[in-house]
């Protein structure tokens, strides 16, 4: 029996889809209508694994969608995708091609599935129902907005579009909470979690607040993070070096890490170690360790291979 690998590249407004080994390929809507139909049609095809890339949050409405159906998901690393693409000599990229790469990327691979308990299904089921109502509802009061003259009613509706854009904003963050905190998502959580100093909720921040972790060089990230050093400088003055930007979020989840790695983490309290005997200021050399806890988190991530001391 063949092994059915589908692969689902998602961008704003569309999910590009590809089958293997049939080579069937199609495109829905992501929206509220377009999900649904998604989720039906995979059904029918009873695939072994459903692949998407994580893409900084467009994903996880699908995702969980199609979770909640019951369809073997998983959330594939995208700087592997790109890798594998690139070892297959696949330069072109379009949509419906990624999606082609990821459905053979996971056919090669056959990443392991974790199935939702009953309790997430049905969790997951009723939040993206609730989304869809929402989202429907939003449409028609538009709709109204149209075609209403009367200003005090015109108001009204904009009144209410506006509560409908907040619940929607609240449901869309339950549904992202939901997804990331499932066992979709839990190899991330695993391999960052085996690095020592980073705990459930360093590691359940990253991977909600850092999407990108993995998939981004050192620099770029460590930049996304605040944690990017900058200079001063006019003429031939040179100001010290500051840290600052990013996402705050993160940046105070690794230095929460960082404080318990130069402790208890063996190559991080060296590396501790060696900034302060060379008469470093601490805050300087704790800096100096988040920055290459989040190198090495970005590395783990990358290669998808847990901790080692070498």
């Amino acid at each position: 029996m063949d092994f059915i690998a589908v692969g689902i590249d998602v961008s704003k407004d569309h999910l590009d889809v590809a089958v293997r080994p049939s080579g069937e390929m199609f495109t829905v809507e992501r929206n509220a209508a377009g999900v649904p139909l998604l989720a039906e049609r995979l059904q029918a095809l009873a695939p072994h694994v459903v692949a998407l890339e994580a893409t900084g949050g467009f994903e996880t409405v699908a995702a969980a969608a199609l979770a909640a159906a019951g369809l073997p998901v998983v959330i594939v690393n995208p700087a592997q995708v790109r890798a594998f693409a690139k070892a297959i000599g696949q330069r072109a990229k379009t949509d419906p091609i990624d999606a082609g790469v990821i459905a053979h990327f996971a056919e090669a691979t056959r990443p392991q599935v974790r199935p939702l308990p009953d309790e997430a299904t049905r969790l997951l089921a009723d939040l993206v129902c609730r989304r869809r109502q929402i989202v429907e509802m939003i449409g028609a009061e538009r709709q109204r907005e149209k075609r209403v003259t009367v200003p005090h009613l015109r108001k009204s509706i904009v009144r209410l579009v506006k509560a409908l854009e907040k619940e929607l904003a609240s449901v869309n963050t339950d549904i992202d909470d939901a997804v990331r905190g499932s066992p979709v998502w839990r190899e991330k959580e695993d391999l960052l979690r085996s690095v020592p100093g980073v705990g459930p909720t360093i590691a359940n921040t990253l991977i909600a607040e850092l999407p990108e972790l993995g998939s981004c060089d050192r620099k770029q990230i460590a930049a996304l993070a605040g944690l990017a050093p900058f200079t001063r400088q006019s003429g031939q003055w040179r100001g010290k070096s500051f840290i600052g930007g990013g996402r705050q979020a993160v940046r105070t989840a690794l230095f929460m890490g960082a404080m318990v790695a130069k402790r208890r983490n063996p190559v991080l309290k060296a590396f501790f170690d060696r900034f302060v005997a060379a008469g470093k200021p601490k805050m300087i050399a704790l800096i100096a360790v988040a920055r290459k806890l989040l190198t090495i988190l970005n590395a783990i991530l990358r290669d998808r291979r847990p901790w080692q001391i070498a």
